[in-house]
């Protein structure tokens, strides 16, 4: 084996223990190929990818067959890899197809198990989603990544919400209740527009933690959300709508893990 994988295979299990991500993520970066497919550098058999495209209320849905590996779905619009330093890249612009309880537009990931089927978990247990990441462009907000609920009740609102904003501040969207509309926002942070930065979503049960580039903070989940279950998104969510092809969100993922345990 040689030096650089010893490294990185080291690096990924110290992350395992610790959620140390600064230093896989560095060590996945380098491992990146600008020549393959998203599938062929990231491990997209437990994601589905939906895009700003589509029948109105049905924006098309990649499936993970479709994303993963070497000869993996690629879009030279929305969803593709970037030639120069090998990230996942997608964009989001402001006027595109929804889903029916959206205004906004993506280019996003949907967790999916390893049979196909949709993620779907209880708050009990050790869930983590970890990310490095860096935006490129955007014109009022756009969200990175998500803990959003799936079955147990009627409501479809996100648990939590992570949002970057042009001026580089970073804030972190709770949901209040299953059925409010508003979220509590908390500034965690500040990262320049262009810059690679980090973050690691973690649930265990009732607490939600967020660790950005190396910083924790953790909300406890009201009681309210117990019924549900839940899973993880991440890509370019962009939170602003307009006429416009051109303006909108790019944003590059360097690495992008998901864990259960």
């Amino acid at each position: 084996m040689n030096k650089r994988k010893f490294l990185g295979l080291a690096l990924s299990a110290a992350v395992v223990g610790g959620l140390g991500i600064l230093g896989v993520t560095n060590a996945s970066a380098a491992a990146l190929d600008p020549s393959l497919p998203p599938g062929g550098n990231f491990d997209l058999a437990v994601w589905s990818l939906q895009l700003p495209v589509g029948s109105p209320g049905s924006p098309e849905t990649i499936s993970p067959a479709r994303l993963k590996g070497a000869s993996g779905y690629t879009n030279p619009t929305f969803f593709w890899t970037d030639k120069n330093d090998g990230s996942m890249t997608f964009w989001a612009p402001e006027k595109g197809v929804t889903t029916p309880n959206s205004k906004y537009a993506r280019s996003e990931l949907r967790e999916m198990n390893r049979d196909g089927s949709a993620a779907n978990w209880t708050l009990a247990g050790n869930h983590t989603l970890s990310a490095q990441l860096r935006i490129v462009s955007v014109t009022k907000n756009v969200a990175v990544g998500q803990v959003k609920l799936g079955t147990g009740g009627s409501s479809t609102k996100p648990l939590a919400e992570l949002y970057y904003r042009p001026n580089g501040d970073i804030f972190f969207g709770t949901q209040n209740s299953p059925d409010a509309s508003g979220q509590t926002l908390h500034k965690v942070g500040n990262v320049a527009l262009g810059v690679k930065w980090t973050y690691v979503i973690n649930v265990v049960g009732n607490q939600l933690g967020l660790t950005l580039n190396g910083q924790k903070t953790s909300y406890t989940i009201p009681s309210a959300f117990n019924p549900y279950r839940q899973y993880f998104k991440a890509g370019s969510y962009n939170q602003s709508s307009s006429e416009s092809t051109s303006n909108g969100a790019k944003v590059k993922f360097y690495s992008l893990t998901v864990k259960h345990g």
